[in-house]
């Protein structure tokens, strides 16, 4: 269960997002994606989730040029691993597929919400 440190930092999140982060959502946002319910910078124990269905308890997280360096891919493996126990599949996308591929990114979301949907 997220603490309150957690509400108020995933809070400051939604202000402060990236350019491919506010692309995203502009499709995600309000059931605009095939009526999918998704929610933005979501808590989930200690961490945030950048986007989340819960519908298929899928995490999409954005991933810039600071997901490339060793110790951020270490953490980004627990936080994938923890979530997993807690019986959410995180996908991982590249900010700049975000910002080159959209409509790729968006298909790519589709097949794993099915996927997700036909596991449960």
């Amino acid at each position: 269960m997220p603490d309150g440190l957690s509400y108020t930092r995933a809070k400051a999140f939604r202000r402060q997002m990236t350019p491919p982060e506010a692309r995203l959502w502009s499709c995600l946002r309000a059931g605009r994606f095939r009526s999918l319910k998704f929610r933005r910078q979501h808590p989930v124990g200690p961490y945030i989730l950048d986007f989340y269905c819960a519908e298929a308890r899928l995490a999409v997280e954005v991933d810039g040029m600071t997901h490339d360096h060793p110790d951020r891919i270490a953490h980004d493996r627990r936080r994938t691993a923890w979530l997993s126990t807690k019986g959410i599949k995180v996908i991982r996308l590249r900010a700049t597929d975000v910002r080159d591929e959209l409509e790729g990114v968006l298909g790519f979301l589709l097949i794993a919400v099915r996927e997700r949907r036909d596991e449960g």
